[in-house]
């Protein structure tokens, strides 16, 4: 049986104050109208109504289609002395073909109504001494109206209920959806800021530690140099605040956090920095005609080039190093270059040694624009390193600056 709906409810009120008007009319009839046995009659009408009252107070009858049918075969016989007793029982049929079109397998249901009709119209016709077309036309109306309205009614819930499974499947699948975009959220930004942490947090610690380190071996034979390294190790430790604050919030570089500053310089300025803070010497070139980059753009080549050179200061043990910003009319490219110990690129492992992201977090920067990250290194022959990205219409978010 299904669960009880606002609607379903209110049709049950209905039929019960349908069932009782029938009742009380033919009752009425019986004890004004001066028709045979009105005690009779009356009686066989408290037989129906306490037969009808005992379906609802009964919970097996709404639980159990054995037990309904039980009770309306009850109802049914009572029904049936009533109809033997007056003809104006026959009204009582229209809403027993609801009761028997509800309660009943719809197998057994269309019978029931039919046997139904057929006692009615017989029983009519015996009263009236004779059998007439009218006499079946009100009770097989009757139960095509009756099977109507029910069937109509039982579609309609189907449906009803259908949207509603179909709306719970949406909700719990955007449900599903929003929390699987959390989640894509959440990582896309631990992979910026590991991304991020590796290309300055981690590469200007590491500067600092042999910035420290050379100025622990100069003392105490030469304190100039100590102090020239101490200052320089403080000033990284600054620059390594400014970019931690800014990528936390998701903000350019310092290097290109001016509005008057371009690219080049900002690799220029990190060459010079590297070179001064190293023992390594790198020079910067520049070729092509300029042009405006999105911001993206920008902070991932210079992320790429930082990166590079970290790599060479750190596991190189290079002499120079060459840094080239080429505009290539249909494409950018970054291009770090150093004569240091070079590697196998084929031996490399998915991620760093030290758990770090290096070459790959390069070529997924390179990537995410739809560019390329190639490597050539052997070794003893140092080390190439060309980070290419095509030159497309920017983005909405990543809108050229002027």
């Amino acid at each position: 049986m299904n669960e009880p709906t606002p609607i379903s409810k209110i049709l049950v009120r209905c039929l019960h104050l349908l069932v009782l008007g029938l009742l009380g009319l033919t009752a009425g009839r019986a004890l004004g109208a001066g028709q045979p046995h009105p005690a009779w009659t009356v009686a066989a009408v408290g037989l129906v109504g306490l037969a009808y009252a005992a379906g609802p107070a009964i919970p097996a009858v709404g639980r159990s289609r054995r037990a309904a049918a039980w009770w309306l075969t009850v109802l049914w016989l009572v029904w049936l002395l009533l109809l033997a007793l007056s003809a104006d029982g026959v009204w009582v049929a229209f809403p027993m073909y609801f009761l028997q079109l509800h309660l009943l397998p719809r197998r057994l249901a269309p019978a029931a109504v039919t046997v139904t009709a057929a006692a009615a119209i017989v029983a009519f016709a015996a009263h009236q001494g004779a059998f007439t077309p009218a006499a079946a036309i009100g009770p097989l109306l009757g139960g095509g109206v009756a099977m109507a309205v029910v069937w109509g009614y039982q579609a309609l819930y189907r449906e009803s209920e259908e949207r509603r499974r179909l709306i719970e499947q949406l909700t719990a699948t955007r449900a599903d959806l929003a929390e699987a975009q959390h989640t894509a959220g959440m990582l896309a930004e631990r992979e910026r800021l590991a991304r991020e942490i590796h290309d300055t947090l981690a590469q200007g610690l590491t500067s600092i530690q042999l910035l420290l380190r050379a100025a622990e071996r100069a003392l105490p034979d030469r304190p100039e140099a100590a102090t020239a390294h101490v200052g320089q190790a403080r000033q990284a430790a600054v620059d390594n605040l400014a970019e931690a604050r800014r990528f936390v919030a998701a903000l350019a570089p310092p290097a290109l956090e001016d509005e008057d500053a371009t690219l080049a310089g900002a690799l220029e300025r990190l060459c010079a920095t590297t070179s001064a803070r190293h023992p390594l010497t790198v020079r910067f070139h520049h070729t092509g005609e300029a042009v405006a980059l999105p911001t993206a753009y920008e902070v991932a080549l210079l992320r790429i080039a930082q990166s590079a050179l970290a790599n060479t200061v750190q596991h190189a043990h290079a002499g120079t190093a060459e840094v080239t910003l080429s505009y290539l009319g249909e494409h950018v490219a970054v291009d770090v270059v150093d004569d240091g110990a070079g590697f196998d690129p084929d031996g490399l492992p998915a991620a760093d040694a030290s758990g770090g992201f290096g070459l790959p977090a390069m070529r997924a920067r390179a990537q995410a624009l739809g560019g390329t990250l190639g490597i050539e290194s052997a070794p003893g022959r140092g080390t190439a390193l060309a980070a290419r990205i095509p030159l497309a219409p920017p983005a909405p978010d990543t809108e050229a600056r002027p």
